[in-house]
């Protein structure tokens, strides 16, 4: 069953200027992990932004709570390359509450513009 929906956009330029002018932002955007690539690389300002689209879509599936932290949402790569999510801490005990069980992904990036969709799939937790 499907529990939520979430799509963004990102300006790849922007996030890459904020991350330039406040390198600190890095550090409280994405896990160490995230920043970099599976060949152990820092990520490309796209792949940035892309993964950054996904937390704002993830969040939006989750309807907005607050408490969740950017960290607390963390956009890995499969060894196939596919995008996978992953909650932790406030995000994942919100994400319980709504029983996700599972996160489909779909991120991508072209002409300056990264974009994400997301769908939540779980159970209904609703008493009957």
């Amino acid at each position: 069953m499907i529990r939520g929906v979430g799509a963004d956009v990102v300006d790849v330029a922007r996030l890459s200027r904020s991350l330039g002018r406040t390198p600190a932002l890095a550090d409280r955007l994405f896990t160490p992990a995230e920043r970099r690539s599976p060949a152990g690389t820092d990520r490309a300002p796209a792949s940035l932004a892309a993964r950054f689209a996904t937390k704002e879509a993830v969040l939006k599936a989750l309807g907005g709570p607050l408490g969740v932290g950017w960290r607390d949402i963390e956009v890995t790569q499969c060894a196939s390359g596919r995008p996978a999510v992953h909650t932790h801490g406030p995000a994942s005990a919100h994400a319980t509450r709504l029983g996700i069980t599972t996160w489909h992904v779909s991120l991508s990036h072209d002409a300056g513009i990264a974009t994400a969709v997301v769908v939540a799939e779980g159970t209904d937790t609703r008493q009957h």
